[in-house]
């Protein structure tokens, strides 16, 4: 009953297969090889239009060059408070882009609106050179809170992007689970919704090591070689994430486990909803879950083993809590199975 997190989940069998089939004779380093250019060009066919990719090691690094790659002096970039970069990466955005701040806003269910965004971005006016400048900004999808953007909120959000002049950056280390959820295509949901640039996570959803930055203008992409290189994300064996990508994107796979790990999250929001122990906080939109518990039924999960972390819960949420319960975040993966929802279920 492992719901702690899906990076907890291990690789699925063809991604390790495909890691072994590439481990035999030799290929030519960084990025030249016959099969980081066969996996970049399945890329472009995903997303319908020619699209420059850079395979890098974790997502924190993927979202930290995406961003460096817009740096302005007192560049300022907006996201949610909630978002993994402003709250779980250490400061590495602001550290990559070399003095830019990230601008918290605030949102319900872990998005940003386009009336929030659009007030943040106007207290930057162009002319006060003490406050800095406006540089990006950057949506989390599937979001932290387990939401999803709609393509409709995403083009708005983009709507104000563009009028502010500012690229706009997703983070997608969920990327396949919201895909899943809306039944979109990638196309629709990235760049024909304005997006510029996508941090693509394929660790979360059952590779071993394997995220891709995305740039849907390859005639921006020169200063990203330079960048990926100073960060020490150049891989000299890069083979080895596109092997993973190569297996990952292989029939559908990507999305295939994506949407059972979606399945699984919906089966335990299912059961929260028939408990007298425990209720949703929100419904989710991805393989995240939400869920308020009493907190001696926490306690007896707990001790039959169940995984998965507490939460704090902002003062809205707070204020509708009983002093003996507890926020709680469940997370679904590709190895999650029908038995591990039922037996945690069945101890709730």
């Amino acid at each position: 009953m492992f719901f702690a997190s899906d990076n907890w989940a291990g690789a699925h069998p063809d991604i390790a297969k495909s890691l072994v089939d590439a481990a035999g004779g030799f290929a030519s380093a960084y990025g030249t090889s016959d099969l980081d250019k066969r996996v970049e060009k399945t890329f472009s066919e995903i997303f319908e239009r020619d699209v420059a990719v850079f395979f890098v090691g974790t997502g924190t690094a993927a979202n930290s060059l995406a961003l460096a790659s817009f740096n302005r002096p007192g560049g300022q970039v907006f996201c949610h408070r909630e978002a993994h970069v402003n709250v779980d990466e250490c400061n590495a955005p602001e550290f990559f882009a070399t003095g830019a701040k990230l601008v918290p806003i605030d949102g319900q269910a872990g998005k940003l609106s386009p009336e929030t965004l659009a007030a943040a971005i106007g207290r930057f006016p162009p002319d006060f050179v003490h406050g800095g400048q406006p540089m990006a900004v950057t949506i989390t999808q599937a979001t932290e809170a387990g939401t999803a953007y709609t393509l409709e909120e995403i083009a708005a959000l983009s709507d104000v992007t563009k009028k502010a002049k500012l690229p706009l950056h997703m983070d997608g280390a969920r990327f396949a689970n919201a895909l899943a959820h809306l039944g979109t295509t990638p196309a629709e949901m990235t760049w024909k919704r304005g997006v510029d640039i996508l941090s693509f996570g394929g660790t979360k959803n059952g590779c071993w090591c394997a995220e891709a930055l995305v740039l849907f203008d390859p005639a921006k992409a020169q200063q990203m070689h330079f960048l990926r290189k100073r960060s020490a994300q150049l891989f000299s064996k890069s083979r080895f994430i596109a092997a993973q990508f190569d297996a990952y994107f292989r029939d559908g796979l990507w999305l295939t486990l994506a949407r059972h790990s979606n399945d699984m999250a919906a089966r335990l929001s299912a059961g929260f909803a028939a408990s007298d122990k425990a209720r949703l906080a929100w419904p989710t939109g991805s393989n995240e879950l939400f869920a308020i518990i009493r907190n001696d039924a926490m306690k007896v999960l707990q001790d039959k083993g169940a995984a998965f972390y507490d939460w704090p819960a902002s003062p809205d949420l707070k204020a509708t809590m009983r002093d003996d319960e507890t926020l709680i975040r469940l997370v679904t993966s590709f190895a999650t199975t029908e038995a591990d929802v039922d037996n945690f279920l069945s101890a709730l």
